[in-house]
């Protein structure tokens, strides 16, 4: 999986004309398709070894996550919002940093259990998800290897 690595940024514009292509297919076809590669490209990457995406990635927070995550840290809901969150951009509450501050050393999430959505759902490439968030992919490439090789395997298919 290391050619991630070396080829992760040389294919973006490919890439990106290749996501434009497939959203021009058959979208069940396509994420039926995407949801067996997820499957076994998933099968052979341990998030654990990588968790770039907890290190780069800060993950959108939404009202019910700050109830969730403030309530299981046992602090409330004003105080995890001034500790750990803060506006982007794009005007979405987002954890403050990164890497996250709940990634623990050895990769692990200290709020496994009550973690984000956005989190729970990364990389949005299996469970029909591949199709809804297509403008995701090109940018979650460079994070994720998974979602990179996901496309690779989509391209070898579709050509």
């Amino acid at each position: 999986m290391d050619s991630w690595l070396l080829n992760r940024d040389s294919v973006t514009e490919e890439n990106k004309k290749f996501l434009v292509r497939l959203t021009r297919q058959n979208l069940k076809e396509v994420a039926a398709m995407a949801d067996t590669i997820h499957d076994q490209v998933f099968s052979r990457i341990d998030c654990l070894q990588c968790a770039n995406c907890c290190k780069s990635i800060p993950p959108i927070v939404n009202q019910a996550d700050r109830r969730r995550i403030a309530h299981y840290l046992k602090i409330t809901e004003s105080l995890f919002h001034q500790k750990y969150l803060k506006n982007d951009e794009d005007g979405d509450t987002v954890i403050n940093q990164s890497p996250c501050p709940f990634l623990e050393t050895d990769n692990k999430c200290r709020i496994y259990e009550v973690r984000p959505k956005a989190c729970r759902e990364y990389p949005h490439t299996n469970n029909r998800e591949f199709v809804k968030n297509i403008r995701l992919h090109i940018q979650n490439t460079h994070y994720c290897p998974g979602v990179f090789h996901i496309i690779e395997q989509l391209k070898t298919h579709y050509k």
